[in-house]
C-alpha cells in the first residue's frame, strides 16, 4: 500500500512542532472557506432518526436544481474521498486499464488506483491523455495551481474517452465560486462522465463531510450500494437542503473579499503569485521552506508541497484582522 498523503489542515500536529494551542493558530493550510454559512434550523428528527428516504430524496433534488445536472440527481456521499477510493471499482483490471491524471493534483486519485493495482500515467495536459487510457481524472479548477479547462476541452475529452469505452472524472472540488467552469449542465447528455462535487469547501462547513456525485444513473446505483445504507447523516442531508436553496451571492462576495484582502498581503510584500482558485492561493518562491517555518514559528500554517519546494498554497483569511497579522508576520521575514 502507498504512503499516506499529507494535506492541509494539519493544525494540531503543527502546534506539537512549534508550540501553542491549536485553536489560537491562523490555519492557512486549507482550501475551504473561513467565513462558514450560517446553519439553518436542524429538525429534531435529523439528529432523533436514521436518514430516511425522504431527507435523501429532497437534498438530491435540491441538488439537481444548484448544479443544474437536468433529469441527473446528484447522490450526496460523505465526502468525495469516499468515493474517489471507489472508483478503481469501476475499472476492470487487465491489458489497457491505464489511468491517466492531470497532474499536479490532489494525491488521492493517484494513490487510489496504484493501491489498487492499475498503472497510472500523470500528464500536465489533457491532450496527453491517449487512447490507452480507460479512466482520465481532472480536477477542475485545479488544486494547487488553479489551473482551469474551458468546458468544451473537457467535452472533447469525454468524447475521446467514450470512444474507447473509457471513463471521465471530473473534480469540481472549487467549482461554486465560478459555476461557467462545471460540467454539470451538460451531465445528462455526456455518458461517460462522472463529476465530483464538494459541499463543505464553498459553504465553510468541511465538518459535515459531504460531497455529491453526478453521473449517468448506473454508476450512482453502483457508489450507492457500494456505500452501503445511510452513508450521509440526516443533520448533514438537512443543511444541505436547506443551504442549496438559499442565495449564495453573498457568499461569493465575502470570498471575493477575502481573495482580494490575502492578494493585497501578498502582493504587497514582493511576493511571486502563480496560480489559485477563490478559495486559495499558489505563491512561487525560492525562500519558500524558510518561509513555511517563519510562518509556523508565529502560529500560521499553509500549506508546503514536497513534489514543489518553492511553493506555498495561502488559504483564505476570515477577517482583515488575519490579513493584518499575516502581513505583519511576513514582513519580518529575514529576506
Amino acid at each position: 500500500m502507498s504512503a499516506p498523503i499529507v494535506h492541509g489542515g494539519g493544525v494540531t500536529a503543527a502546534a506539537a512542532a512549534f508550540g501553542g494551542r491549536p485553536e489560537d493558530w491562523l490555519d492557512l493550510s486549507t482550501g475551504i472557506n473561513p467565513c462558514p454559512a450560517a446553519l439553518p434550523e436542524i429538525p429534531t428528527r435529523a439528529w432523533h432518526r436514521l436518514p430516511d428516504s425522504h431527507l435523501v430524496d429532497e437534498a438530491r433534488r435540491t441538488a439537481r436544481d444548484y448544479y443544474g445536472s437536468g433529469e441527473i440527481l446528484p447522490l450526496p456521499v460523505p465526502g468525495t474521498q469516499s468515493v474517489i477510493q471507489l472508483l478503481p471499482r469501476l475499472l476492470t483490471m487487465g491489458e489497457g486499464a491505464k489511468v491517466a491524471i492531470v497532474a499536479p493534483t490532489y494525491g488521492e486519485y493517484a494513490r487510489a488506483f496504484i493501491s489498487a493495482g492499475f498503472a497510472v500515467n500523470t500528464v500536465n495536459h489533457v491532450a496527453a491523455i491517449g487512447n490507452e487510457h480507460r479512466l482520465a481524472v481532472v480536477v477542475n479548477p485545479n488544486n494547487p495551481d488553479g489551473l482551469a479547462w474551458p468546458v468544451e476541452t473537457l467535452i472533447g475529452l469525454h468524447d475521446r474517452m467514450k470512444a474507447v469505452n473509457g471513463l471521465l472524472v471530473v473534480d469540481e472540488a472549487f467549482g461554486d465560486a465560478d459555476p461557467a467552469l462545471s460540467l454539470a449542465g451538460h451531465a445528462q447528455r455526456l455518458s461517460k462522465l462522472v463529476i465530483f462535487r464538494s459541499f463543505g469547501k464553498f459553504f465553510g462547513l468541511a465538518g459535515l463531510r459531504l460531497g455529491f456525485a453526478i453521473a449517468p444513473d448506473d454508476i450512482l446505483k453502483r457508489f450507492e450500494e457500494w456505500l452501503g445504507p445511510w452513508a450521509v447523516s440526516g443533520p448533514a442531508l438537512s443543511i444541505a437542503g436547506s443551504l442549496l436553496r438559499s442565495d449564495v451571492s453573498a457568499i461569493r462576495r465575502l470570498i471575493n473579499e477575502r481573495r482580494a484582502g490575502l492578494h493585497a498581503v501578498l502582493t504587497g510584500l514582493g511576493l511571486q503569485i502563480t496560480g489559485g482558485t477563490a478559495l486559495f492561493t499558489l505563491v512561487d518562491d525560492a525562500r519558500a521552506g524558510d518561509i513555511y517555518t517563519h510562518l509556523c514559528r508565529h502560529h500560521i500554517l499553509v500549506r508546503k508541497f514536497d513534489y514543489a519546494p518553492t511553493w506555498l498554497r495561502f488559504g483564505l483569511t476570515p477577517d482583515p484582522a488575519a490579513d493584518r497579522w499575516l502581513g505583519e508576520v511576513l514582513q519580518r521575514f529575514e529576506r
